[in-house]
């Protein structure tokens, strides 16, 4: 057996696409238009998956767009997508920089949580050992639910 990836549904494309990829810096590797069935899959992979998730080897996140217009609910009864980073004080300021919340700020110098536009959440998770707790995260609230 070998994970393959993981599915989300998106309400609006474009603003899915700067999220993830403009923001977060996914790579789009994929995409299908299915028209008999009505809707988009672009699959994404995470920079350093890049070149093995175009050969389908890595998991990928698999954006699921309906053209037929949906409401989506129950995002945190998803779970999250977790992903590494190599800074995750420099990863979360420029997010933030970028009009992202983070909802559960890295306080810890290990982990923090932001949201999707479509309120999946997402785990970030500093690679190796945590960095020495700092301001301004060590200070900082929740912001919401993650």
């Amino acid at each position: 057996m070998r994970y393959l990836h993981t599915m989300v549904r998106i309400s609006d494309m474009e603003e899915s696409l700067d999220f993830y990829c403009n923001k977060l810096g996914m790579v789009e590797v994929r995409r299908i238009d299915n028209e008999k069935g009505r809707f988009t899959l672009i699959f994404l992979a995470a920079p350093e998956d890049e070149a093995s998730g175009r050969e389908r080897r890595s998991p990928l996140l698999e954006l699921t767009y309906n053209w037929d217009p949906e409401t989506y609910t129950g995002g945190r009864n998803f779970g999250h997508l977790a992903y590494e980073v190599e800074n995750i004080y420099e990863f979360c300021r420029r997010l933030m920089d970028q009009g992202v919340t983070i909802n559960r700020p890295p306080r810890d110098g290990r982990m923090a949580f932001i949201r999707s536009p479509d309120g999946i959440s997402i785990e970030l998770l500093q690679r190796g050992e945590a960095l020495p707790v700092e301001e301004p995260w060590a200070s900082m609230p929740n912001v919401g639910t993650w």
